[in-house]
């Protein structure tokens, strides 16, 4: 499975609707192209960008060439945002954790001084 053409085919707001309608049932083509206002030719391009990403199956009977969801690469991408949110989530903490523990440095010799101009001072 190829993120990058997932992502790509993700991207845009025809595409995302094309695989919504598909994820309710198999269609023909021209029953997805009839809610757009573009043409079929444009849905057509919009079906092969999906069908690169593996996100839309065609199965042809006759003249008629029915669309079906494959979520497959969805649940990859999801996986991998999953990964990738762990993995930033974690760096985060990390950095957080170390700003902290600078901040509480910080205060301490601020505190210090305080302390030891108070002892200077008659």
């Amino acid at each position: 499975m190829d993120l990058d053409d997932t992502l790509i085919a993700l991207a845009d707001e025809t595409r995302r609707d094309i695989l919504k309608r598909l994820a309710a049932g198999d269609a023909r083509v021209t029953e997805i192209a009839a809610p757009f206002d573009i043409s079929l030719n444009s849905v057509s391009k919009h079906i092969r960008i999906l069908e690169r990403a593996g996100l839309v199956r065609r199965r042809v009977e006759g003249r008629d060439h029915f669309l079906s969801l494959d979520p497959k690469p969805l649940d990859y991408a999801a996986a991998w945002m999953q990964r990738e949110r762990m993995a930033w989530t974690a760096r985060l903490d990390r950095l957080e954790a170390a700003l902290r523990a600078e901040d509480a440095i910080e205060a301490a010799r601020k505190s210090s001084r305080k302390s030891n101009k108070r002892r200077r001072t008659p």
